[in-house]
C-alpha cells in the first residue's frame, strides 16, 4: 500500500480520487484548499469508516505555511491536483487574469514539489502526478489562459520526466477531459467579472455558445476516478494517461494540423 498526498481534494476529481484511494487501503493525505472543505471530507470519511486511512489537512499550494506542514509528511506519490481558471478571449481580458492561472495551475504546483522531489532523490523513488487536462493537448474557445497554464505544466512534466529518470523518481500526467464535477461551468463564468458589451469586441453570444458546446456534453466524473485509483498507485503506466481514451486521437490529430494551418486558417476543430 502506497501513502498519497493529493492536492485539490477538497472538490471534484480529487476528493473521489483521495476517497476511492482510501477504499483501496492506501493512505491518503488530502489537502484542501479551505476548512469549510475539510469539515465536508471529514464528514464523508466519517460515513465510510475510512478514517484509518485519510487524513484531511488544509492545503493551500499558495500558503507557505500550509506547504510548510505539508512537507512533514514521508510519502511514496504526490498528486499535484489543485488548479483554477478563467474564461474569455485572450485577445480582451485582464492579463492579470492570466497570470493568476498560471500561478495557480504552473509555478506553485512546481514549487511546492521542489522539496517533495528533493526527498524522493535522496530516498531514490517516489513519483510525481501532474494532473493536467486535455486542454494542455488542444485548445478550446475562451479557454486560452486554462489552456496556457496547462500547455505549461505538459512541459514541465516533460522535463521533469527525463531530468529525474536517472535518480529514480518518476513523473507522469493525468489528462481529464471534460467531467461533469462543476470546475468547467465555474470556469466559463468568470469572464463576466470583467466582460463589458459597450467595450469589447467579442460578442457575448459566441462566448455562450462555446461554453454550451462544452458544458452540454460533460462526462460522469466516476469515469475518470475509477482511472485515477486505478493508475495513481501502479508500478508502470503510461506516462500520459487521457481519458477517455478516444480523446488520446483528437488530441493527436490537433496537434499535428498545427503544422499545415496556414497563418490565416482557423482549425478545423474550432
Amino acid at each position: 500500500m502506497k501513502k498519497i498526498l493529493i492536492t485539490g481534494a477538497g472538490s471534484g476529481l480529487g476528493k473521489g480520487t483521495a476517497i476511492g484511494l482510501a477504499k483501496e487501503g492506501h493512505h491518503v493525505i488530502a489537502g484542501v484548499h479551505v476548512w469549510e472543505q475539510r469539515s465536508e471530507l471529514l464528514k464523508i470519511i466519517k460515513e465510510e469508516k475510512l478514517e484509518k486511512n485519510i487524513q484531511v489537512i488544509k492545503l493551500d499550494i499558495l500558503n507557505e505555511v500550509d506547504c510548510q506542514h505539508a512537507y512533514s509528511f514521508d510519502i511514496d506519490i504526490l498528486v499535484n491536483n489543485a488548479g483554477m481558471g478563467h474564461s474569455g478571449p485572450v485577445g480582451e481580458m485582464p492579463v492579470d487574469l492570466i497570470r493568476e492561472v498560471m500561478e495557480t495551475n504552473v509555478f506553485s504546483p512546481l514549487e511546492f514539489s521542489q522539496p517533495i522531489i528533493k526527498k524522493m532523490v535522496k530516498r531514490g523513488k517516489g513519483k510525481i502526478i501532474f494532473v493536467s487536462s486535455i486542454a494542455g493537448l488542444t485548445t478550446s474557445p475562451y479557454l486560452g489562459a486554462y489552456n496556457a497554464s496547462k500547455h505549461a505544466l505538459e512541459s514541465i512534466a516533460q522535463n521533469l520526466r527525463d531530468e529525474l529518470h536517472d535518480f529514480g523518481v518518476e513523473v507522469a500526467t493525468i489528462n481529464p477531459g471534460p467531467f461533469e464535477t462543476g470546475f468547467n461551468d465555474r470556469m466559463y463564468d468568470t469572464y463576466e467579472q470583467w466582460y463589458d458589451l459597450a467595450e469589447t469586441f467579442t460578442k457575448k453570444e459566441t462566448i455562450e455558445k462555446a461554453s454550451k458546446k462544452l458544458l452540454d456534453n460533460q462526462l460522469d466524473p466516476q469515469i475518470m476516478i475509477d482511472e485515477m485509483v486505478k493508475v495513481i498507485p501502479q508500478k508502470v503506466h503510461l506516462f500520459r494517461t487521457i481519458v477517455p481514451e478516444v480523446m488520446s486521437k483528437n488530441c493527436q490529430q490537433y496537434q499535428e494540423e498545427q503544422y499545415t494551418l496556414k497563418c490565416n486558417e482557423k482549425s478545423s476543430s474550432k
